[in-house]
Order: C-alpha cells, then structure tokens, then sequence
C-alpha cells in the first residue's frame, strides 16, 4: 500500500478543486493550487536550503496558520519528520524534547521565538539546533523567514515515501513525567484516515474551523480531510469561544472538532445564542469525558446538529472508537459510551496478566490494528511494555457490551481505591457535572487514615453563584453509589488548570495533598 493520502486522494481532489478557495487565515486567502505550489516549494527549501533529509525531524512551536498546515502537508509529501511541539511547555521540557529528538530545524512565531531561544539556552553546547525559521514578522530570534525560505526555493516534490517511513514525531504531554516521542508512519496515518471515513460514510468536509491546536493529534481530521474533498480549513490561532463564535456565523462552518472543556467555554459565553451555529452540520468531540450536562444541552438547543465522539490516543494516530451520529438520541443505551471500534480496529478488555475479559467485565483497554505507532522514540522497554502480547495497551480502564460498545471508566492511574471500593472518578465528575451551578468539576483521590484514600471533589461554579459542599454532595448521592460520593468537596474561583491539550491537569491538583507522603498517587 504505498498510496499515501496525498498520491491516492489529494492528487484527484486539486485536479478537480484546485482552483476552489481552501484557505481562510485571517486576511490570508488561498485555493488548494497556490497551497500546493507553497506546499511543494517549502518542500524543497527543506532538503535544498534547509539540508534535511526524509528522515530529519523538524520541529514546529507556533500558534495555528496556513503556515502550520503547509508543514505538517510537506511531511506527508515525504520533505521529513514532523515533530510538533505543544505550546505550554516550559524551557526545560522543550530543550529535552528538541535534544531527545535532535531536531535540526524549528519553525516558529513571534509568539514563541522567545521559548525557544529559551530552550536553546538551557541546552547550552548540547543544542542540536541548525536553523530558527521565522512564520510572520517580528524583532524576535531568528535565523530566516518562512515567506523569504519559500521565495528562494522551486515548487519541487521530493520521492514519494514508503509506507513504513516515519512522518510524525509527537510528543504526549508529560503529564505522568519525561515526555516520550510518538514515532508515526505514513501508513499508520493514512489507515487512520481511511478507517474513519469507512465508519462514518459519506462525509465531506465543507469549511471545517481548524481550532484544536495543531501539535495535537486532535487536529488531524482538519490536517488531512478537507484536501480530499476541496473542502476549506478555516484558522483560528488559538481557542477563543467568542472568537469561535464569531467565525462559525461568519464562514457558515459546517464540520468542527471541540474538546468537551472548549465546547462548554462556547454555551457559557455571553456571545452565545444557538441560531449563530445555525451552519454546523458535525461537532467531533472527544480527549476527554462529556459532562452529561453539556451533552443535553446541545442537544437539546442544536437539535439538527449530528454529534460524533471520537476516542483514541497519539499512539493510535489518534481514532479507536467513534460514537455516531444514531447512538447520539436521547435515550439510547449507548450514548455514555465512547462508540465502537472503527473498521480496521480490534479492541480488548484485558486483566493485569494480559487475559481477555468476558464482555461487561472492567480491565485495561487494548487494541490493535494498523493504526498504531512503530515506537516510542529512544525507549525500547517502554515500547515493548506498551505493547505486551502484541497489543498496544492504552492505560484506560473500561469494558464492552454485548453490542461491542467501549464504555470507559477512567485512567487506570487516576482509579480511587476507597476502603477496598474501585472509585472512577469520570463517573463522579459526571454526577456532578449535572448540577446546573457546576462550571467544572475535576475529581481526585486524597490521602485518608481510614480508607487510604477519600473521594475528592474539586468545583468551579458559574459566576455569581455560590453553593454548598453539603448540596454537592447530596446532589451526587442522587445517581451514584453512597461509597462513591465525594467525602469533601473544595470550590475554587479560577478554572482548572488545562494541559495544551485543554485536559484538566489531575497531578497538579493532587500534589499538594500527598506532598510529604511515601505514596504519590501522580
């Protein structure tokens, strides 16, 4: 299978849609020709003025643009690996992810240039750092400008790749310490793609609004789908609700991908009114769990509006599972589920010793297929340990129905175990989601002389609104088991912190109650 997504499906869709529009960035305006020509000409400024190889990493810090997306579409046209970088992290994780990987080149913004010099100095004689390409304008760091790289250079295509050639190096987010590099081939990339248009069916991305940022593996639905149908990618640089807002009324947006923290900034913005989504045909959601609240309320208020959650991981390239659009009515049995696999994908339910589990039974969620990454880059015991028994073992805890539905239960690192009770904390957070005063919720395990751990919750309300502990508690008791109910409950006035993936940062709201203590539950 060496048709890549560009040669089998990109090729035949600019013949037919190379003069459409297909950019729209800001006061930028391109049709899918002129992005090809940039495309092909940024391709061999990469090997000509730029001296690298298919096989060199080149990294991208920057904030999201045509600029972006005409990097990750030279990787796939084979001009080199792709290492995407996630903008909030600190100089240090930066300087061992561009050392990690010996990225040569960085392409930056006025954003995040300064970042990057920082990281370059925390790196000292070990930066492997050729070049710093500047996207945009600005009196930052920088060796040499994007448009003045791609004036210089000819619209030339390097040989196409191999399937087995790696085309992505991504990074997960270091929660659960050191990063590790994700390393992709084309043909994993391109399965994903194909796998989820044999799920969905007819889908044809008309204007889809580029909002998740483009070092998450989120952003590849928008990345590789629009090409293939002359659809256009609408960019915005970075999540702002009411900016959303305004775009999706603007360019009548009709396919998008939120995860479920920025779909609740939209309904809670004062900018918000349901006929301004009037153009949306498909919302994708998924990363992370959907309060029951926000679900009902979409629902509810964009009746016409098909919804698809998608679950996966950087390791999966990213889809396992989708929720469609039928198991999305009110009242369906499977509408807390994650969906089924997608054609093309295997899942499992396994036990800690690696035994397949009888449907309805809880253990780790495993899968298998074609999607999946080579390796984790520079790490070959933790690739062979996530890839016990020949299967790409997820960390999730969860179980299939007797449909073959993935209901998810949580991270297995994130269960609570409660006087020797199995806490997941999704379910208590959806509980609790339900009260209409609840903003965010994020539940934890504390330290408790007792039970070795208790229940936690921690609660934004809405603004102006003030609640109980006692009324939370009480509200949750309504749905879920007694031993399940938070024992404490704390409020806080800020939002939750937010990983650069929009995810609530679950360690860093523990830390401070087992700092001191032998057991981290980090």
């Amino acid at each position: 299978m060496k048709e890549l997504i560009y040669s089998h499906s990109y090729g035949p869709a600019m013949d037919q849609y190379g003069e459409t529009e297909g950019i729209v960035d800001g006061d930028y305006r391109s049709t899918w020709n002129t992005h090809t020509e940039r495309v092909s000409r940024l391709c061999h400024a990469l090997a000509q003025q730029l001296g690298l190889a298919a096989s060199d990493r080149f990294a991208v810090l920057a904030l999201n643009s045509h600029q972006y997306l005409e990097l990750w579409h030279a990787a796939f046209l084979g001009a080199g690996v792709i290492n995407p970088l996630n903008l909030r992290l600190a100089p240090k994780e930066l300087a061992y992810i561009v050392t990690d990987s010996g990225t040569e080149v960085v392409f930056t913004d006025p954003t995040f240039a300064p970042l990057v010099a920082a990281a370059r100095a925390e790196m000292g004689d070990a930066d492997p750092i050729r070049k710093v390409v500047l996207i945009g304008e600005g009196d930052v760091p920088h060796d040499l400008g994007y448009e003045a790289l791609l004036a210089e250079a000819s619209p030339e295509l390097p040989p196409e790749p191999e399937e087995t050639d790696p085309v992505v190096l991504m990074y997960t987010g270091g929660t659960t310490g050191l990063p590790k590099g994700v390393l992709i081939e084309h043909r994993a990339e391109t399965l994903n793609i194909y796998h989820a248009a044999m799920t969905i069916g007819a889908l044809r991305l008309e204007t889809y609004l580029m909002q998740t940022p483009m070092f998450h593996a989120a952003s590849m639905l928008g990345i590789l789908g629009p090409p293939i149908f002359g659809g256009r990618v609408v960019f915005i640089p970075m999540f702002n609700p009411d900016a959303v807002l305004d775009l999706i009324e603007e360019h009548r947006v009709t396919d998008t991908l939120m995860v479920p923290t920025m779909i609740g900034m939209c309904l809670a913005s004062d900018a918000y009114r349901p006929e301004r989504l009037a153009s949306m045909q498909r919302l994708v959601y998924g990363a992370s769990p959907m309060p029951e609240a926000t679900l009902e309320r979409l629902q509810k208020e964009l009746p016409e509006l098909d919804l698809l959650q998608g679950y996966g991981m950087t390791e999966a390239c990213s889809t396992v599972t989708l929720l469609l659009p039928e198991d999305h009515k009110p009242g369906s049995v499977h509408l807390r589920s994650v969906g089924r696999p997608v054609l093309g994908v295997r899942v499992s339910i396994q036990d800690d010793d690696g035994r397949i589990l009888q449907r309805g039974e809880i253990g780790e969620v495993c899968t298998k297929g074609g999607h999946l990454m080579r390796e984790y880059w520079n790490k070959p015991e933790a690739t062979a340990e996530v890839f016990a028994g020949g299967w790409y073992h997820t960390g999730d805890a969860g179980y299939l129905d007797e449909d073959g539905y993935l209901f998810l239960v949580d991270r297995v690192k994130d269960m609570i175990v409660t006087g020797g009770e199995n806490v997941y904390s999704a379910e208590v957070e959806s509980a609790i989601s339900t009260h209409p005063g609840v903003a965010q919720v994020a539940v934890i395990g504390i330290p408790h002389e007792t039970w070795g751990e208790a229940v936690h919750a921690i609660v934004v309300t809405e603004p102006g609104i003030e609640i109980s502990a006692e009324v939370i508690i009480t509200h949750t008791r309504e749905s879920i088991a007694g031993y399940k109910v938070p024992k404490s409950v704390e409020f806080r006035t800020e939002p939750l912190p937010l990983s650069g993936a929009m995810k609530v940062l679950k360690r860093d709201l523990r830390a401070p109650h087992w700092e001191g203590r032998g057991k981290s539950i980090g």
